[in-house]
């Protein structure tokens, strides 16, 4: 378990610190976006890598990783930005930002710590190409909730399925690392 816990600190370090970047150089124009947007641009960023997964190639130069890490960070954003409700400040201040971040990133890690004691990593035994599928799933559940505004009968909510995505992603990321330095 100590290890995966490295390996996800790892993943999350790059994701974040490329947050940072883009926000160095963008700030937080995604604050314009809805949560259905964010949630659009997971499933885009999804879809892509299940089609290169099917197909075997891609014409963009964007990797299947970089793809992963942009899921983490626009579920990141979308926890965000759920949590701010009805804040509606354009620009939020990196010395804000960046706490948000890693108390989501905390809680979405306590989560991975919490299945991975459960399940006993099984996570390393699935094929990658069922990450993919679960997020999409995922996102489909999201897509649904926010059709619903919100109601529930049953189900979780946003937030656990945006930490679900963010968790399958670091398993993808980690997997498709421990393959390269085979």
């Amino acid at each position: 378990m100590e290890q995966s816990l490295t390996q996800y600190d790892t993943v999350i370090a790059r994701c974040k610190e490329l947050f940072l970047r883009k926000n160095k150089d963008y700030g937080s124009a995604w604050r314009i976006l809805r949560l259905s947007s964010l949630t659009d641009q997971i499933y885009i960023k999804a879809a892509r890598v299940r089609n290169i997964e099917e197909q075997g190639t891609s014409k963009v130069s964007d990797g299947v990783e970089d793809e992963y890490v942009g899921m983490i960070n626009y579920s990141l954003m979308a926890l965000i930005q759920h949590s701010l409700g009805s804040d509606d400040r354009q620009d939020i201040p990196v010395t804000e930002l960046a706490p948000l971040y890693d108390t989501f990133v905390s809680e979405t890690r306590q989560l991975f710590r919490d299945k991975n004691h459960d399940y006993g990593e099984i996570w390393r035994d699935m094929r990658i190409s069922s990450y993919t599928d679960l997020i999409l799933m995922k996102l489909l559940r999201i897509k649904q909730i926010e059709d619903n505004h919100g109601q529930l009968l049953v189900s979780e909510g946003v937030d656990a399925n945006y930490m679900d995505i963010i968790n399958y992603c670091v398993f993808a990321l980690i997997r498709l690392e421990e393959q390269e330095s085979l």
